[in-house]
């Protein structure tokens, strides 16, 4: 410790006393110790960044202290609440949150790896932060109320996926799934409890999309739940290596940094290939799927993620939207230009200058978008047989519009196209 001390203090303040016995500062030592304050400066401000990103980010145990509190008053219930309030049988391990409201902890329970997800909403204020419980159990548990009838509330739960999903054929069926989950304990009857916590969780936008997915394989399966927490298979890998990064630093990655170590410290080609395949058919499976189409309105690569295996799984479901939520949120909608007419992050919309209203048909599909991130992410390390071909059908890809006329046949066509290409080049190997 003493000669730590004694180095730093060389580092710092030698050049210092070095120079006022020579009765001058020479400029070289001038700049030298300027560098090394700046560096101290800016490393102390990196710091406090990451500590006080990760304070606003991380506040897992808030969630945990409100979910408890209401399981034990009897207000809520669910499959993991047991071992989540009373045995302590969740380990809550590496904060993965991007957003203060949105909690996203990796984990452990029943030996296996875990995603933990809890909403904090109402218990972001820290003044508030001892009456976040009666608030949440006013706001978010506030339904069904007691006495209603197990019909009233399947009519209520139907009526809540019609408005968001759209009126189709196929809901019954999703609602009979919703009741049979809210039965955790099998004893064939829905308690208030049980009928609050499964309507809290239809609330969250990524939980109503991982139910109406949970047929894909591309999703990840739900494990269990307590109140509006709950718990999904362990975080799949991701592809950009800036997603570890905390999102207030991930701006400061120069895009030609970014593409470099994507390439060098990323899978090989062959497994992006195969990652690649994965998403174009998470593409297909959004497409007409049993409860209507989805949008991807945040197409980017920290949302895509992989398996051990390399088989691609959907990080982040936060940003895919049902076609009747997109659509409700456009239909007469006043504009100036098409930015305005924007759902999400990209999914937008033509806007009609002569009315002044956004119309109907978005202006890229899910396909061209996603062909558009895979031109970066499959051309970079392509082999050189297959590379303009790739690219050329990228290109082509890209260039789809989201007007009805174009979705069904051409767009199947470049899509079976494309995966055809990709799986051509890795079939009959180790990789596939």
């Amino acid at each position: 410790m003493r000669r730590l001390r004694r180095l730093a203090h060389l580092v710092l303040f030698c050049p210092f006393s070095k120079g006022l016995q020579q009765g001058r500062l020479p400029g070289l030592r001038v700049k030298y110790i300027f560098l090394v304050w700046l560096g101290i400066f800016a490393g102390g401000w990196l710091a406090y960044v990451h500590y006080a990103s990760y304070v606003e980010l991380c506040r897992g145990h808030v969630c945990q202290v409100v979910i408890c509190d209401q399981y034990r008053k009897g207000i809520i219930s669910g499959s993991i609440c047991q071992d989540l309030c009373t045995l302590h049988k969740v380990e809550w391990r590496t904060c993965l949150s991007s957003l203060p409201g949105q909690q996203v902890y990796s984990g452990l329970w029943q030996g296996k790896e875990v995603t933990i997800k809890c909403g904090i909403e109402e218990s972001l204020n820290s003044k508030a932060s001892l009456d976040a419980a009666p608030r949440r159990e006013l706001v978010l548990f506030d339904k069904p109320t007691r006495g209603t009838s197990i019909k009233e509330f399947r009519e209520m739960t139907l009526s809540y996926l019609k408005a968001n999903l759209g009126d189709l054929p196929s809901l019954p069926a999703l609602v009979g799934q919703v009741l049979l989950m809210a039965d955790f304990n099998k004893d064939s009857r829905v308690s208030l409890a049980e009928a609050k916590s499964v309507w809290a969780l239809l609330q969250r936008h990524e939980f109503l999309l991982l139910l109406s997915l949970q047929e894909k394989e591309h999703a990840s399966r739900l494990l269990g739940y307590c109140g509006d927490l709950y718990v999904t298979e362990g975080a799949p890998h991701r592809p950009w290596l800036g997603a570890a990064l905390p999102p207030l630093l991930r701006p400061l990655l120069p895009p030609a940094l970014r593409t470099a170590l994507q390439q060098w410290l990323g899978p090989a080609w062959p497994w992006r290939a195969k990652i690649a395949i994965g998403l174009l058919e998470f593409v297909e499976e959004l497409f007409h799927g049993s409860y209507g189409t989805f949008y991807m309105c945040e197409t980017t690569l920290a949302n895509v993620g992989y398996t051990a295996k390399y088989d691609f799984k959907m990080a982040d479901l936060q940003q895919v939207a049902p076609e009747a939520a997109v659509r409700r949120f456009l239909q007469g909608r006043r504009c100036e230009r098409s930015a305005d007419c924007t759902y999400g992050r990209d999914c937008r919309a033509p806007c009609d200058k002569l009315m002044r209203q956004c119309k109907g048909d978005l202006i890229q599909p899910n396909l061209a978008k996603v062909c558009e991130l895979l031109r970066d992410y499959l051309l970079p390390g392509a082999p050189a047989d297959l590379r303009e071909e790739l690219g050329t059908q990228l290109r082509t890809c890209t260039t789809l519009s989201g007007r009805a006329s174009q979705v069904e046949a051409r767009h199947s066509l470049v899509l079976s196209h494309l995966k055809a290409l990709l799986w051509k080049k890795i079939s009959n190997t180790k990789y596939s």
